[in-house]
């Protein structure tokens, strides 16, 4: 994942979900994520790069999408996804 501790690039690993918990996105260390529909776990996977506070995302179907952290909140495509918190 390009970014190093260097610039400015936004840490993003982790779990962000919409507010209604529909749709969980898992952002993983090594450039993965596996978003998860509903009832569908795995709907969507691929891998994901961070430049900034820009994510690109190609899915393993070779669809492309993007997303921007704004406010520590993920804007991705149409669909607006917080940071899960875990548990201490």
């Amino acid at each position: 994942m390009p970014g190093t501790a260097d610039d400015d690039t936004v840490d993003v690993v982790g779990m962000w979900v919409t507010a209604d918990g529909h749709i969980r996105q898992e952002l993983l260390p090594d450039g993965r994520y596996d978003e998860a529909r509903g009832e569908r776990p795995s709907a969507y996977t691929g891998r994901y790069t961070v430049t900034g506070s820009h994510l690109d995302y190609v899915d393993d179907t070779g669809f492309s999408a993007t997303g921007d952290i704004r406010d520590g909140v993920l804007h991705h495509e149409h669909l607006v996804l917080y940071r899960e918190e875990k548990a201490p």
